[in-house]
Order: structure tokens, then C-alpha cells, then sequence
């Protein structure tokens, strides 16, 4: 079994970022670990793969990241794609193409079948956290070097409330 959190945690010390772990009780839910971790949840990035189809033929998967304090508008995917539908991946490709249980998915790609994808309202905060590859780890990092590092495509992808 790959273990994503290395991988990530060798990512950006590589890539220089400034970043600190937190350990904690195993949790994937945003609206707890926010509270475990004491950070707003806005602040949070939540991380979910979608399957997007393109055409009756073609489709792909993305990795969408949203503020925590939000859903995915699967509207706003399909527009930026120009697909035919978006929906979630089933739980099986989503931890396939991310190495992670649901709930652990960094913001991330360590696959290059994900494109990565980030709703601008995560850009209203300095510092971002996000689960790290597992349940019982977290992430708290620039939003500078998330950018620098992660490279996501912006599109309107988030609905608040």
C-alpha cells in the first residue's frame, strides 16, 4: 500500500513549503475534525473525486477542492469541463486514485488520471489545513504554497450554506 501521507510530506519538504502536522484522533468528517483540529472550517479544504463525463465516450476524473464550509456544484464542474454530466466517483476509483480512505483525500494529486480543481473561495484564507492521507493526520500550510505546489485549475465549483 502506497503511504500518501510520506508521499505528501516528501512533496513539500522538496517543494520548500512551510507546513506543520497534527496528529489526532482518526476523523474524515469536516465539520469534527475542524473542531479537533481548532481551526475555522472555511479554512479547511475538502478534497472529493468526481467523474466527469465528457461525451458518451469519454470521461475523466477530478479532484475537487472546496472550503470546508461548502458542497461541490456540480454544475460549475460540468461548465468548466463542457461535460455532458459530473457526479461522484464511486467510494472503490476515489480510493484508487488517491491511495486514501474517503475522508483522508488530500488536496493533492499523486495520480496523473486527476485533475485537480479549486473553487476560489479557498483563497479567502492565509493558511489552509487539510486531512494529509490519513484519518488521524492533518496538514496546516500557506495557501501561497498550496497554489505553488498543488498547480489547480480555478473554476467556480463551490456552493456555501
Amino acid at each position: 500500500m502506497i503511504d500518501i501521507h510520506k508521499q505528501l510530506c516528501d512533496l513539500l519538504d522538496q517543494q520548500g513549503a512551510a507546513y506543520r502536522v497534527i496528529e489526532h484522533d482518526p476523523e474524515g468528517r469536516t465539520e469534527i475534525i475542524a473542531k479537533i483540529r481548532g481551526n475555522k472550517i472555511e479554512q479547511s479544504i475538502k478534497s472529493i473525486v468526481v467523474q466527469v463525463r465528457l461525451n458518451r465516450k469519454e470521461n475523466m476524473y477530478c479532484l475537487a477542492n472546496v472550503p470546508g464550509d461548502c458542497r461541490i456544484e456540480f454544475d460549475g464542474i460540468k461548465r468548466h469541463f463542457g461535460a455532458d454530466s459530473v457526479a461522484f466517483a464511486s467510494r472503490e476509483k476515489a480510493q484508487a486514485l488517491t491511495g486514501c480512505a474517503i475522508g483522508a483525500i488530500p488536496p493533492f494529486p499523486f495520480s496523473d488520471q486527476l485533475e485537480v480543481l479549486a473553487d476560489p473561495l479557498i483563497r479567502e484564507n492565509e493558511e489552509v489545513v487539510f486531512n494529509a492521507g490519513r484519518l488521524d493526520r492533518s496538514i496546516f500550510m500557506s495557501l501561497e504554497d498550496y497554489i505553488r505546489i498543488a498547480k489547480p485549475q480555478f473554476a467556480q465549483i463551490a456552493l456555501r450554506g
